[in-house]
């Protein structure tokens, strides 16, 4: 009698681990899937920022249809990717950080423009969204890196193979990004 109830007792505790690993998967799975969606109404802020950007240099810098164009083209591929391709809105959201780089250098071409209370607001505003999507950027790979260890840890990996939890990719910073820019005097 005693030696059932050691192995029933026994039984419920391997049950109760297995429900208490299962259930940290779960959750670090979703802390994964909720820093993505931060990332992606940060970049939707950006994004419906950026019209009102180009209409504000529009009417100083008319001539300067190259670098607009830029920008309105990198916006709309942002628009073409799929939301479940992380990979790809990250390589979109990449070019159109270049481009806008090439819209505050117009502010410095253009004193007027450099002037003019809605481009510095706008500046100011696209400023802080930069800001808060490199932090949930950064956010996000933390996120990332703890739920792959749950995924690749004993004795989690084991509970990860049965209900197929699978590893996701961190973001990193594209090749050209990572060189230093030069400066000279």
């Amino acid at each position: 009698m005693i030696g059932w109830i050691i192995a029933i007792a026994v039984v419920v505790i391997l049950v109760l681990i297995y429900f208490g690993l299962y259930n940290s998967l779960v959750k670090y799975r979703n802390r994964v899937d909720e820093t993505w969606a931060q990332i992606d109404v940060q970049l939707k802020r950006r994004f419906d920022l950026i019209p009102n950007l180009v209409e504000t240099v529009k009417g100083y810098a008319t001539h300067e249809k190259e670098t607009l164009t830029q920008v309105i083209e990198a916006r709309n591929k942002m628009m073409e990717v799929p939301a479940d391709n992380r990979q790809g809105q990250i390589e979109a959201d990449n070019m159109l950080s270049g481009a806008l780089k090439s819209i505050f250098a117009l502010g410095e071409a253009y004193p007027d423009l450099k002037a003019n209370t809605s481009f510095i607001e706008l500046q100011h505003e696209l400023t802080t969204t930069e800001n808060k999507v490199a932090y949930s950027r950064q956010l996000y790979n933390t996120t990332v890196m703890t739920y792959n260890t749950k995924v690749q840890s004993v004795p989690t990996n084991i509970v990860a193979k049965l209900h197929n939890f699978k590893e996701r990719d961190m973001l990193s910073i594209p090749e050209v990004e990572r060189v230093a820019p030069k400066v000279e005097f």
